[in-house]
Order: structure tokens, then sequence, then C-alpha cells
């Protein structure tokens, strides 16, 4: 069945991706950063540029338009930055209670809908979307979402994360639909907006903040663990035990990190000792992954218990970044949010599935959720077969779109194109 072929296929396309930038991206860990020294470099005050000059960052614009450059991931230090990550902690605090009902009350209102026979086929990715778009609605907007705006969002953040993983075009038509919508929404919205940005790049950080990102990691995120939980049932039995969920939520983002590789461009020269040396302007790529499965017994092997004896913050293991280098701003909420939307999910159904699991997880997580009763065991077989099949013609299409794709956002330069006319805070420059 041509097993090898994705495999081969996917390494080909991270070679096309890394010629993308040129000769100066480096990648870690590597011979000269291992492991150990990782999160040292990663951590240092010089590794902090987010955009500028690098030409991966062309490639990333060109996937989270509109308005990337206002998106928190990839704005610069300074002023700027430290408004929009000032407005991002407000809308996302909130006490854990009320965070957990959140999630609990959008989980249930979309398996509700969903959850129809004893049997329900679905892609953990797809079911999980409209769950987070009325989530992070509500955050916005503190009420309701209604079905309309909930479409647009799942709409938006479908066609960015399918772009994101090759197996779609975008369509930027789509997107500036819930653009719009924002536009005509931005009196609503329960919070102050960052003051630097003008109106349009409040709305564009609105639709990149939580419309995109956030219900695309969450909804990955929650794949993840229901695949997870789908597969070793072992585990699943235990959930409502908090300590052990945390183990399971640990071992989940340890083996299937949201983030692939994260380049930060030096400001400055890094000399970590007498060999090891970067010049600024240097493109440092880190990556997860790899870092992830150094220091572990059996690291391909699921295994919630390997966190009875330690503790995270002991191990390689960086699922919302480092605390030195602007992390993730929903390390706290995640967790909050991805127990209670999981347990309302195991409290109606068990999940099962025979698909394979991988951390890209571009076939959106088949999965069966049984409301009652065994499980029918010949659709296990037919999902298995269904998922092997597709993972040869997928990674096929992949290659195909991802190369169009990085030749496309190579000639457009969307980031080199702001920089050459805009300073790192966004201020017209005269040449």
């Amino acid at each position: 069945m041509l097993n090898w072929l994705p495999a081969r296929v996917v390494a080909l396309r991270a070679k096309v991706f890394e010629k993308v930038n040129g000769d100066n991206a480096i990648t870690f860990p590597n011979e000269q950063v291992g492991p150990g020294r990782f999160q040292e470099l990663y951590s240092h005050p010089a590794a902090n540029g987010r955009s500028k000059g690098a030409g991966l960052s062309d490639l990333f614009w060109y996937w989270l338009s509109p308005g990337p450059e206002v998106h928190q991931e990839h704005l610069e230090a300074g002023p700027r930055y430290d408004d929009v990550a000032r407005a991002t902690r407000t809308f996302l605090a909130g006490s854990s209670e009320a965070l957990s009902a959140a999630a609990t009350r959008c989980t249930a209102k979309v398996l509700d809908e969903v959850i129809t026979g004893r049997v329900t086929a679905v892609r953990l990715r797809e079911l999980m979307m409209p769950v987070w778009a009325e989530y992070f609605y509500e955050l916005v907007f503190g009420e309701p979402c209604p079905r309309h705006a909930r479409d647009l969002i799942v709409a938006h953040a479908t066609d960015v994360v399918t772009s994101l993983k090759c197996t779609g075009l975008r369509h930027p038509a789509r997107r500036a639909r819930l653009t719009r919508y924002l536009r005509a929404r931005l009196a609503d919205v329960r919070h102050p907006l960052p003051r630097t940005l003008s109106e349009t790049e409040q709305v564009h950080y609105l639709q990149g903040t939580y419309f995109n990102t956030a219900v695309v990691q969450m909804a990955e995120a929650m794949a993840h663990l229901l695949l997870a939980l789908a597969q070793h049932p072992e585990a699943a039995r235990r959930v409502d035990d908090d300590r052990y969920f945390a183990h399971v939520l640990d071992e989940t983002f340890r083996l299937y990190p949201l983030f692939g590789i994260a380049h930060r461009i030096t400001t400055a020269d890094i000399e970590l000792d007498d060999r090891t040396f970067f010049p600024a302007g240097s493109v440092l790529c880190f990556n997860y992954p790899a870092y992830h499965a150094t220091g572990y017994d059996d690291p391909d092997v699921f295994d919630p218990g390997r966190w009875e004896t330690t503790a995270a913050r002991n191990e390689h293991h960086i699922p919302f970044g480092v605390a030195a280098n602007r992390p993730c701003p929903a390390w706290r909420l995640s967790p909050i949010a991805m127990r209670a939307s999981a347990r309302e999910v195991l409290r109606r159904v068990t999940p099962h599935s025979s698909v394979t699991h991988t951390r890209s997880l571009p076939s959106r997580g088949p999965c069966l959720l049984v409301r009652d009763g065994p499980v029918p065991r010949f659709r296990l077989v037919l999902m298995r077969v269904r998922d092997r099949w597709e993972d040869v013609w997928r990674s096929v299409v992949q290659l195909v779109l991802g190369t169009a794709m990085v030749l496309h956002a190579h000639r457009l330069r969307p980031a080199g194109r702001y920089f050459d006319t805009h300073d790192t805070q966004g201020c017209p420059v005269r040449h």
C-alpha cells in the first residue's frame, strides 16, 4: 500500500520549506546545540526577533493572513507588542470555574447537534472547531455565539489550518467574510482593544488571535487528546482523577506538540561558548517534536505513567514555549478548558479509533463516538484501511500544494514587503 511514501514526502516537504529561507536557517537541537542547551539558546535575550529578516516569515504571514503584521506571535518587541499582550491577557483571564463552565457548556451544545445515534463517525478536529468558535466568541463578546458567526469563524479557522497543513489552498475571500463581520461588531467587544492599533488592525488582531490561532490550536489539541484517549481506553477510564488527567495532558503535549518549528531571528550576536556563535540576523529554528523526543525512555510510546515520578518542568517539555521568550498566552486557560471539554465528551460517549496518530494530524482525527454498547469492529477495520489509503494520496497532495504555496509566498513576500516600508513598530519609514 505504498506505506513508505508518506514519510518520504514529508521529508521532501521539509527540504522545500528549508530552501525558502536560504542557508542562514539553523534547526535545533543539533550536534552544535544539543537537547541539554536547547532552552538556553531559546531563552537567550538576543533570540528575540520575530519576523523581520527571515524568509520563513513570508510563508507564515502568507498562511496567517489577514493581518499577520499584528498577530501577537509575529510582532517585534516594543510598545505595540506590550499593548497587544496586555489586551490578550485581559481577554483570556477568568476564574477556573468560569473557564471550565464555558468549555463544558460549549462542548455540550455542539455534541447535542452532532451525536444523533448510537454510533457517530466524526473527524475530531472538525468536531472541536465549533466548540472553540463558541468558546472564544463568548470570551470576546461576552454573549452566546450566534450560528451565523460560528459558521464564519469555523470556515475561517478551517481554511487557515488546511493551508498550514498543505491539504488545501488558502481562500482569502472566505477569510474576508469574517473580517467584515468583526469590523461591524468592533464596538461590542467586552474589553478594551490595543490602543496602538488602528481600527483595521484591531479587527485583524481579533481575527488572528482568537478566531484563528486560538480556535485552531485548541481544536488541534483536543483532537490529539481525544484520539489518544480513544486509542488508550485505560487512560480514558481515569480522567476524572485531576492528577492523572494532568499526566495525560502532559504526555499528549509531549508526544504531539502543537508547535512544529518556531523560528526566531537573532537581533544581536549570540555566543554560548568559545565554539558556539551565531551572528546577528541568524534564523534559529526550534524543533519541538525533536526536542520532546529526547531524554525519555521509549519516547514514541504514549505513557502518562512516566509523569508519576517526574514533573514536566524538569524534563524536555515546553508545549507552550519558554517563559523567557514569549510563551503562549493561553498556557493557563488551555489545560483548564481542555479538561472540562474532554470530560463532557467522555460523559456522553466512548471514543474509538484505529487510525495512525501523528503530530501533524492531516487526517483530522477519524473517530467513532459510541453512546452505549460495544464498538462495531468491522467499522474500525474499515477506518484503518481507509486511513492508510488516504495517507498515501494526501501526502502527494500536500507536496504539490505545499510547494505551490511556498513559491507563491516567496513571490509575494508579505513580511519582506511590509518591512520595506515599515519599521518594527509598524510606523511608515521614508527612504
